[in-house]
C-alpha cells in the first residue's frame, strides 16, 4: 500500500540534507577536469574561462578572443558504519557532477563569461533496513550554479572579478518513520504475534526542489612579480528557501490493522504546511602561484564560514506537533590545497596535487546521509593538445577519510517525541575521475 501526500516533511528533509552535503560532500573539488590533477586548486592561477569559478579576477589575463571548456565527472563513494561490532556498508550510486564555461574578450582588459556549474551534490544509499534507516535510507542531492561573470585587468598586473550565482537543488530522499522494534513493541502490547525485526515497517520518499538562491563570486589578482602571482576570492553566503514537494509514505506490510495502527500515528506529516530556511555560508580563500615558462606551482587556503549553521528551525502549520528543531553546531573550517603543473612537452601537461578536507561536523551531531570527517585527497591528472587550441583534459581524485569513532546523533521519535541517540563507528573513501575539454580562438 503506498499512500501520496505533500507536506513539511520534504521541507524539513531537502533543507537539511542540502545543508550536510555541502559541508561534508564533494562539492568543491569537482568542477574542473583540469585543475582536479592538481588539488582543485586556482586562487591565483590564470585559467581563461574556468577562473569564473576559482577566482573571477583570473578570466581578465585570458589571451584568446573567445575561450569554452567543458568537465565531466564522476564520483563513486563508499561509507562504512559499524554499529554493536557488526559493519554496514552503502551501496551508492555514481554522482556526475560537471562544469561547463565560455568566455569572451571584450576589450583587451574586459573579458565576459558565464559558467554553469554543480557546486554540490550526493548520492548516498544505506539501505531500507540498516539501524540507522529513521535518519537515514537513502539521499540523492545536485545544486545548480548559473553565473555570469566580469573581469577587468586595473593595470597590467592587477585584476578584479565579480559574478552573480544563482543556484537552485533538487533532492530525492528515502526515510524511515518508525523502527521494527518500535513497531513490535507496539503489536506485542495489542497481543499480536507479528514481528518485524530488522524490517523497516514504514518509510517516506520524498522529492522536491529549492528555490533561486543569489549570491556573488567575488575575486582579485595581481602579479608581485614576473614569476609570483596572488590571488584572493570571496562566495557570499545566501539563503536557500523550501515552499513545496512531494512526499510518498510505504508500509512494509499490507496487513489492515498494522497499516491502520501505522496511519494513525503518522498520518499527521502528510497533512500540513510548512517554512523553514537554512543559510549556505560564505566562503573565503586565498592562494599563491610561483610559475614559469614550464613549471606552475601553488597553494591555496579555503575557509568555509560555517558557523552560520547552529540549527534548523521547521514550523508544521496546523500540526505543531511535529515540529522540529534540529541542533547542527558546525563549525567553520579549512580546506587546505596545493598542486604542481609541468608542461612535459608542447602538447603534453601533467599534474599533481593534493588537499585536506577539514570536517566543519562535530561527533556528537552526526548524521550518517554524508558521513562527515576530514578528508585527506591526492590527485593526479594530464593534458593533451592534439591540436594547439584543443586540449583534452583529465584528473583523478582518491578521497581518504579518517576516520570518526563513537559519533553519535540525537533525534525525537516521531512517535513517542522522546529523544533517541544514534552511535557508530564511521569511515569512508570515494573515487573521482574526471574528463573534459578546452577550445580556444
Amino acid at each position: 500500500m503506498r499512500i501520496s501526500t505533500r507536506g513539511g516533511v520534504l521541507a524539513a528533509a531537502l533543507l537539511f540534507f542540502s545543508a550536510a552535503v555541502m559541508a561534508e560532500g564533494y562539492q568543491v573539488n569537482t568542477i574542473s577536469s583540469r585543475q582536479l590533477g592538481m588539488g582543485h586548486t586556482g586562487f591565483a592561477l590564470k585559467l581563461g574561462a574556468e577562473s569564473q569559478f576559482f577566482n573571477p579576477a583570473g578570466m581578465a589575463f585570458m589571451e584568446s578572443r573567445v575561450e569554452a571548456s567543458g568537465s565531466f565527472n564522476a564520483i563513486s563513494p563508499t561509507a562504512y558504519a559499524r554499529i554493536g561490532g557488526k559493519e554496514y556498508k552503502t551501496d551508492n550510486d555514481v554522482s556526475t557532477p560537471f562544469g561547463v564555461f565560455g568566455a569572451y574578450r571584450i576589450l583587451d582588459n574586459l573579458k565576459a563569461g558565464i559558467g554553469v556549474y554543480t557546486p554540490a551534490g550526493s548520492s548516498i544509499n544505506w539501505t531500507d533496513n540498516w539501524p540507522g534507516a529513521t535518519l537515514n535510507q537513502s539521499v540523492k542531492l545536485a545544486a545548480f550554479t548559473v553565473q555570469p561573470t566580469l573581469s577587468w585587468r586595473v593595470l597590467p598586473g592587477l585584476s578584479v572579478g565579480a559574478g552573480l550565482t544563482m543556484t537552485w537543488g533538487t533532492v530525492n530522499l528515502h526515510k524511515g518513520l518508525i523502527t521494527g522494534t518500535q513497531l513490535d513493541g507496539m503489536l506485542g502490547a495489542m497481543g499480536s504475534d507479528v514481528r518485524f525485526g530488522e524490517i523497516t515497517p514504514a518509510s517516506v520518499v520524498l522529492d522536491g526542489k529549492a528555490g533561486v538562491a543569489f549570491g556573488v563570486n567575488l575575486g582579485a589578482m595581481y602579479d608581485i612579480s614576473e614569476h609570483v602571482t596572488a590571488g584572493v576570492n570571496f562566495r557570499s553566503k545566501s539563503m536557500l528557501k523550501v515552499k513545496a514537494g512531494k512526499t510518498e509514505v510505504s508500509y512494509a506490510t499490507s496487513d489492515p490493522v498494522i497499516l491502520g495502527l501505522l496511519s494513525s500515528k503518522l498520518d499527521g506529516i502528510s497533512k500540513t504546511e510548512f517554512s523553514a530556511e537554512m543559510p549556505c555560508p560564505a566562503v573565503f580563500g586565498f592562494g599563491g602561484a610561483w610559475h614559469n615558462d614550464r613549471v606552475t606551482a601553488t597553494v591555496d587556503a579555503q575557509f568555509t564560514f560555517w558557523s552560520a549553521y547552529k540549527n534548523l528551525d521547521i514550523s508544521f502549520k496546523g500540526a505543531s506537533q511535529f515540529d522540529q528543531h534540529l541542533e547542527k553546531n558546525y563549525h567553520d573550517s579549512w580546506l587546505l590545497k596545493g598542486g604542481v603543473e609541468w608542461k612535459l612537452t608542447p602538447r603534453f601537461d601533467v599534474r599533481a596535487g593534493l588537499a585536506v578536507d577539514f570536517s566543519p561536523c562535530d561527533k556528537e551531531y552526526y548524521n550518517p546521509e554524508t558521513p562527515g570527517m576530514t578528508k585527506i585527497e591526492p590527485t593526479v591528472g594530464f593534458t593533451f593538445r592534439p591540436l594547439p587550441n584543443l586540449g583534452i583534459n583529465a584528473g583523478f581524485m582518491y578521497i581518504a577519510g579518517t576516520g570518526e569513532d563513537n559519533a553519535s546523533y540525537t533525534s525525537v521519535n516521531i512517535l513517542t517525541g522522546q529523544p533517541e541517540t544514534f552511535t557508530a563507528d564511521y569511515r569512508l573513501h570515494a573515487l573521482v575521475g574526471s574528463i573534459g575539454v578546452s577550445l580556444s580562438f
